[in-house]
């Protein structure tokens, strides 16, 4: 396990493992539900989705075999399935199962990188003193999910040893009544994006390995659309009829960016296995939580907003905030009947300002209200980064602090360009032969980043 250590700039310390298993639950969110619902284990299921109640978003077994599909409205899905069960979604039960799962996976390595809920990386350099060969990580892995580790399938050599000295069982994480090792999928292999694809092609309850010789022919074998793309370059490649990750490697590299730019580098990188995705474990401060709960149950937006500020004050003020400005912050709330509503923003600048930090959240909140009456509303700040925006206390002048202000609010919005053009259209003139009679040679233009 690679460490690095706070900086200058006191970042929190990461650690680095090349080496990764890729726990993939899939369905994590309809399975907490039916693991607290128990009387609905042999029924045709589904859930609602968290911004549209009127569609379906996870579907079980027995109602994908009744033709019900993802994105379908409730109407429709009833119509194909006359038996089904649909329930609300309550996204902050599934966020607290799935954040029970990743502190226990961190009794077994320090290296934890969630990646999405039901997904999340495990680093394992360095394991082999702790637990022994392989296999012996694997079974820690699955003891940690629950049950003991099962075979696991793949080229990866199954002998026990003997006479090894395993640590004591780690605790468990899963609902009460559940089991996530009969339903995870894993895979192991070198680099996060490696393990992720060996994930898909595990069974329930087994782990598919990936050597590092098998490695290249592995993913040459997979549809190009196992690389996290955008849309549109995903288009762009299927009409230029690269259909696996073996057509894509065929390609020079220098071609892919050239067409792609950055983003084609590093597809086509991972694609070739010249570089390995290293699972990043950062430690990091613990949440601030602020929660309110009202007398009466509120459906009152004005009253949600306002009460927002107020947790947000309230959280500023928390002595472990002192030196941290604000980078991801959330907002849940608990309903009648037990349902729930929640959001994460990330902010586009790091900020210690209630209004800047409740501005995104106000604007989630009118566009998808809670689904009910609330009876409290909590407001969380995620994740932190070191320092202030006060940048320029030691200004020589007025002008000088004008001028800075100017240059960040420059940078801000061609960052923001950037981000939503995917290129940039910000060019600087610069003088190559003022001399020249001809006026295209006396300037030239050059990507402005500020």
């Amino acid at each position: 396990m690679k460490a690095m250590g706070r900086g200058g700039s006191g970042q929190p310390s990461t650690l680095h493992s090349n080496l990764a298993v890729c726990i993939w639950i899939p369905r994590f969110a309809l399975r907490c539900e039916e693991h607290r619902r128990h009387e609905a284990a042999e029924r045709a299921t589904a859930l609602l989705a968290p911004d549209d109640l009127r569609r379906v978003w996870q579907i079980g077994s027995k109602a994908r075999q009744s033709g019900v599909r993802p994105g379908m409205t409730v109407s429709q899905a009833v119509g194909l399935c006359p038996s089904l069960i649909v329930w609300e979604p309550d996204p902050i039960y599934y966020d607290e199962q799935f954040s029970q799962l990743v502190k226990a996976l961190g009794n077994v390595s320090p290296a934890i990188e969630p990646a999405e809920l039901g997904r999340v990386f495990v680093g394992v350099d360095g394991l082999a003193g702790l637990y022994g060969e392989l296999a012996e990580q694997i079974e820690a892995i699955r003891a940690t999910l629950g049950a003991e580790g099962k075979r696991e399938t793949g080229s990866a050599d199954d002998e026990r040893r003997a006479n090894s000295t395993r640590p004591p069982a780690r605790p468990s994480a899963f609902p009460p009544g559940g089991d996530w090792s009969g339903a995870a999928r894993l895979g192991w292999a070198r680099g996060k994006f490696a393990a992720w694809v060996a994930a898909t092609k595990a069974r329930p309850g087994e782990t598919f390995i990936v050597t590092d010789d098998e490695r290249t022919e592995f993913l040459a074998s997979q549809p190009v659309g196992v690389l996290r793309m955008s849309p549109d370059t995903h288009r762009r490649l299927t009409q230029l009829s690269i259909r696996t990750v073996k057509d894509l490697t065929r390609l020079p590299e220098v071609a892919v960016v050239s067409q792609f730019g950055n983003e084609g580098r590093r597809l086509w990188q991972l694609a070739a296995g010249t570089v390995v995705d290293p699972v990043v474990g950062r430690e990091t401060p613990e949440p601030i939580v602020s929660e309110m709960e009202f007398p009466n149950p509120v459906a009152d937006l004005a009253m949600l907003t306002n009460a927002l500020d107020r947790l947000i004050e309230r959280a500023l003020r928390h002595p472990q905030r002192a030196g941290w400005r604000i980078l991801e912050v959330g907002a849940r709330t608990r309903q009648e009947h037990g349902a729930s509503w929640t959001t994460r923003c990330t902010l586009k600048d790091p900020s210690a300002d209630r209004d800047h930090i409740a501005a995104p959240l106000k604007t989630r909140l009118a566009a998808t209200p809670p689904n009910g009456a609330v009876e409290s509303i909590a407001v969380e700040f995620l994740t932190f980064v070191r320092g202030t925006n006060e940048l320029q206390l030691f200004a020589r002048d007025a002008s000088s602090n004008a001028r800075a202000g100017r240059r960040r609010a420059l940078r801000t919005a061609v960052h923001e360009m950037k981000t939503r053009f995917r290129q940039s259209s910000m060019y600087r003139v610069v003088e190559v032969y003022p001399g020249s009679r001809i006026p295209e040679r006396r300037y030239a233009l050059i990507d402005y980043d500020p």
